[in-house]
């Protein structure tokens, strides 16, 4: 029994020397474990140095270099020193409607604010020697050329070209449809006497019908069948129409206002009808209020190969043809052919 007794004791204490020898080993192992994660970060924190954190780093890099270079230039342009603009022209850009989407798009692109007078190619020249405009667009080339020899003009810039048409009555009392010959027509207007509107106002249109008068040998000023409005060209047309009387007009601001009008085109495409614009920044030396900076913009932009693409579209979705065509660049004998 007392055998027995101390057999169970060694066996007790047996059992409990096992237990002590496998929490070890749970133990070691545990302590072991972590090691190996210790040493498996060590990888991930080598990562930041491989491609692609920097790749990550140069994006943003590129993407503040692309918005700086929009910017640096717009500002610039769009705050001038002296951003008034005063513009005389004549009436049939303005009447035709180019004025109304080149204007705010020469604004937008340079800053400048533009205050359009709308006159006679003449009165527009006067407005330029009196140092009343700081650039002109006209359609008036011998008194043009005479505006530069009188040293108003700093550079006189072709821009572009249409023709002037001669309109009358359906009925035509003097049958000149057709006539090849604008002079011929004039001569057979003032020979049947049939009522004819002029614009009278000293305008590019006044001086090229004055012109082809002279050339048909008549003086038909003073003549009961010959009247002059006074008006620019749109409100011309609107006289002639009511009157069914026969005129000389553009044909940009003719087609532009066709739907309103009963006149119908007679003659066209003689050579002497051919209608050519210039722009002309005025010289500052002709007085101090001068805007040469702005004309000089203002001209600069009339031939820039965006306006003059702009200029060749003008139109075409409306009147399926264009108002008037780009002539940048081309020399004086090139017009029109």
């Amino acid at each position: 029994m007392r055998h027995l007794s101390l057999v169970l004791l060694i066996l007790l204490l047996a059992a409990c020397g096992g237990p002590t020898q496998t929490a070890s080993a749970p133990k070691a192992a545990a302590t072991t474990a972590p090691t190996a994660p210790t040493t498996a970060p060590v990888a991930p924190t080598a990562v930041p140095p491989s491609p692609v954190p920097p790749t990550a780093t140069k994006a943003p890099a590129t993407a503040t270099t692309a918005p700086t270079a929009a910017p640096t230039t717009a500002p610039a342009a769009a705050k001038p020193a002296n951003p008034d603009l005063i513009l005389a022209t004549t009436t049939s850009t303005q009447d035709s409607g180019l004025l109304d989407v080149l204007i705010p798009r020469f604004q937008t692109q340079t800053g400048y604010v533009v205050k359009t007078v709308a006159v006679g190619s003449g009165q527009a020249m006067t407005m330029g020697e009196r140092g009343e405009a700081d650039v002109l667009l006209v359609h008036s080339p011998d008194a043009e050329v005479k505006f530069m020899e009188g040293g108003h003009g700093t550079k006189r810039l072709l821009v572009m070209h249409n023709d002037f048409i001669i309109i009358g009555p359906p009925a035509d009392p003097a049958k000149i449809k057709d006539i090849k010959s604008s002079v011929d027509a004039l001569k057979k207007i003032a020979d049947a006497k049939a009522l004819f509107l002029s614009r009278g106002d000293n305008s590019g249109t006044d001086a090229l019908e004055k012109k082809l008068w002279g050339q048909a040998g008549s003086v038909p000023k003073g003549q009961t069948w010959y009247q002059e409005t006074g008006q620019g060209m749109g409100a011309t047309l609107n006289v002639a129409n009511e009157k069914e009387a026969y005129t000389i007009t553009d044909r940009a601001t003719y087609l532009a206002r066709k739907k309103d009008l009963k006149l119908d085109i007679l003659v066209e495409g003689d050579k002497p009808l051919l209608n050519i614009y210039h722009v002309i920044p005025v010289n500052p030396t002709k007085s101090p209020r001068i805007n040469a900076a702005g004309g000089q913009a203002f001209a600069d932009f009339m031939v820039a190969s965006d306006t003059q693409k702009f200029i060749a579209a003008f139109g075409v979705d409306k009147y399926g043809t264009a108002l008037f065509f780009p002539d940048a660049g081309k020399s004086e004998a090139e017009v029109g052919q």
